[in-house]
């Protein structure tokens, strides 16, 4: 995302805008109620599935990802490519 003023890179890393989709795909059945168990979802297991697709990712960078996913997710939308 860009600053409309200063024409400025908002985000603080581009590197996991660039992998949000895939991360989104992987991700994207532990939020699914349809996948839920005793109305729980699976996201506490969303965290070991993405560290285990992107192994250098640290654990904060894991967090932001499952965290957006997540919203974006609940939006009912995808996320598309920019």
């Amino acid at each position: 995302m860009t600053d409309s003023v200063s024409g400025e890179e908002r985000r603080a890393s581009p590197q996991l805008r660039s992998i949000f989709i895939e991360a989104y795909e992987v991700l994207q059945p532990f939020f699914d109620p349809a996948n839920s168990w005793a109305g729980q979802t699976h996201e506490h297991l969303a965290y070991r599935a993405l560290h285990e697709r992107f192994p250098v990712l640290s654990v904060e960078e894991v967090h932001v990802l499952v965290i957006a996913a997540k919203r974006v997710f609940s939006t009912g939308t995808r996320p598309v490519a920019a």
